[in-house]
């Protein structure tokens, strides 16, 4: 159980800038109706497992993915500002929040396939759709293997790869240190819980995935806006290949940011993804680079 503790402790300070930010952000996520709203909150029978999802307001469908060991919660800041505009579904991935999941092994693609079900399920053919850190990972693939379902795609501190190359190497070995450490302690017990399980098959994920290439991006032709903190665990020169290797893309680097781009910076980061939703998204070549 230390390796979990460490594990948990590990990602809350990754998602967070400050200890006393921290403290305000796991306030409002403790007392939020958000992702345990009994007034909507639901169940999907999709793909072997229920997936839990809350939908609120009204408009075109806006699709919110959390990250590692996230849960609907975790986009307090969001939900309540697209609503105003937006029909926002918001879910509990595969093996996290309320979504139970027993099968043996996880990874990305089985999650961005799991949401394309959800879609699938609320009759939702084309959607915009915002994913921070693993959701901006889902959220590449949704958009890769299923373009016909995304109309707009904002996300934030994706990655293409998991190693050093792309991830700050101080964060990598931070990551890979516990997951072996977990990994040993799991083979030493004898009835691991479920919720064990799922916790390792989601530092499994960290370390060896996700596995997308350029060339896979490239299949991308929804209008992008591509988002990272210049201080961000994922490195911004990755942030900038990503944007790169994407038709219709706008870039964003926040200066004086780490990870949590959606939290620290929630009122700007809302306006400026709002924007980028609302407004015809602009190709800008030749004479209008000078503009």
């Amino acid at each position: 159980m230390k390796f979990l503790k460490t594990f948990i402790a590990l990602l809350m300070l990754l998602l967070t800038a400050s200890t006393c930010f921290a403290q305000t952000w796991e306030k409002d996520m403790d007392t939020t109706m958000y992702g345990r709203n009994k007034a909507v909150g639901k169940y999907a029978d999709i793909r072997g497992i229920k997936i839990y999802y809350e939908v609120y307001g009204k408009g075109e469908p806006l699709l919110i993915i959390h990250g590692n060991r996230g849960s609907i919660k975790h986009f307090v800041y969001q939900i309540p500002y697209f609503a105003k505009n937006y029909q926002v579904i918001v879910a509990d991935n595969r093996a996290q929040g309320k979504t139970i999941d027993n099968a043996d092994s996880l990874s990305y693609e089985m999650i961005s396939d799991d949401l394309n079900a959800l879609l699938d399920h609320l009759k939702l053919k084309n959607v915009n759709v915002i994913g921070w850190s693993d959701g901006a990972i889902e959220g590449l693939l949704l958009a890769i293997k299923h373009p016909d379902k995304v109309k707009k795609l904002a996300v934030t501190g994706g990655n293409l790869q998991p190693d050093t190359t792309v991830i700050d190497p101080y964060v990598r070995n931070l990551v890979k240190a516990a997951y072996i450490k977990g990994t040993d302690s799991l083979k030493q017990m004898k009835n691991p819980t479920l919720r064990m399980k799922n916790r390792y098959k989601l530092m499994h994920m960290l370390v060896y995935e996700p596995n997308i290439t350029t060339d896979d991006l490239k299949k991308i032709t929804c209008p992008a806006l591509i988002i990272g903190g210049d201080h961000d665990v994922i490195k911004p020169g990755h942030t900038l290949e990503i944007f790169e290797h994407i038709t219709n893309a706008y870039l964003w680097i926040l200066p004086n940011s780490g990870h949590s781009t959606p939290i620290v910076y929630k009122d700007l980061f809302n306006q400026t993804v709002g924007a980028f939703f609302a407004r015809p998204f602009r190709k800008i070549e030749k004479e209008g680079k000078f503009q």
